[in-house]
């Protein structure tokens, strides 16, 4: 009788804090907070699958982001974070949060970000799982705003491992952020950029040739550029590709048509992660179940892809 083989060691390199806090947890924090729901927690939280849209998409972490406001809902939802990343067999799992969004009552960036660590140390010290810290400036946002969150990951360099540009890249561009990456690179603080989500190849090349990108957050739009395709493989430029989440905000038409499986087997660094794992009600188990099952992926393909993101993981800081 042979002996079943080892699981395969996992790294999510793209989750979202405020999109990933267990149901039950916001439940408890809005009673904590006096917040009266009008709808059962799930209907808030959980996007229909198809969404339709990102900016549809977006509006399900609306609840999230009220309820963590202070450091205890913040460090709770991120040490419960952990112990979820245990269960779904990751080793080396990084989160990713905008500090500026949870100052509601009072918290400054630094306040926020400590209070994410805080609940990483916990969960790590319980399971034994590795974690990185990005911060996220905010497309949005100002450049004056951006580059307070990177003068916040200086700060904070201990225990932050990287900087992040989020948001809708179809409607805001990502070179007036520019300071604030160049910031980043000048300290030595590695960068990913959400690009080739909402909008296609040039807004992947502005992430690349403006901001610096190591890793480019979904990049599922790189396809129809070839220029793009052997930058990204020559490169080793790697891709944080979230096929449940890209089929649920549109950025691909279905699990069919997403192109995870043909750029993995071209060569580009492909990864696999989760984006926003209560709003997309998803984990990595699900991820590849469904690639397994719509691509017919096997044990080589998910231990190539986690190769590619062992090797895209950002140095964690020194202890």
């Amino acid at each position: 009788m042979s002996t079943p083989a080892a699981p395969i060691p996992r790294y999510e390199l793209h989750c979202h804090l405020d999109g990933s806090v267990r149901p039950d947890t916001l439940a408890d924090l809005a009673r904590e907070q006096g917040i009266v729901l009008d709808r059962p927690v799930r209907d808030l939280v959980v996007a229909p699958d198809p969404c339709g849209s990102l900016t549809t998409y977006l509006t399900y972490l609306d609840l999230p982001l009220r309820l963590l406001q202070t450091p205890d809902a913040l460090a709770r939802a991120a040490r419960e974070l952990v112990e979820d990343w245990k269960a779904d067999g990751v080793v080396h799992g990084e989160v990713r949060f905008a500090p500026q969004l949870h100052g509601d009552q009072g918290m400054t960036l630094d306040e926020a970000v400590q209070a994410v660590a805080e609940g990483l140390a916990r969960g790590r010290a319980d399971t034994g799982v590795a974690t990185g810290l990005l911060l996220c400036c905010l497309r949005h946002q100002s450049p004056d705003e951006s580059l307070a969150v990177a003068e916040t990951a200086l700060r904070q360099r201990d225990v932050v491992a990287g900087l992040d540009l989020a948001g809708d890249e179809s409607r805001y561009t990502a070179t007036p952020h520019r300071a604030a990456f160049d910031l980043a690179h000048t300290a030595g603080l590695p960068c990913t950029v959400h690009a080739g989500e909402a909008a296609g190849p040039e807004s992947m090349w502005e992430a690349i040739d403006v901001l610096g990108a190591r890793r480019i957050g979904h990049g599922v739009r790189c396809t129809s550029d070839s220029a793009l395709l052997d930058r990204l493989r020559t490169d080793r430029i790697a891709l944080e590709m979230c096929p449940l989440s890209n089929v649920g905000t549109g950025a691909v038409p279905s699990l069919a048509d997403h192109p995870a499986t043909a750029l993995l087997t071209d060569g580009l660094p492909v990864t696999i992660s989760t984006d926003i794992r209560t709003t997309a009600a998803t984990t990595l188990q699900r991820e590849f179940d469904a690639l397994r099952d719509t691509h017919g992926w096997t044990t080589k393909h998910e231990s190539l892809a986690q190769q590619n993101a062992a090797r895209a993981a950002f140095p964690l800081p020194a202890a």
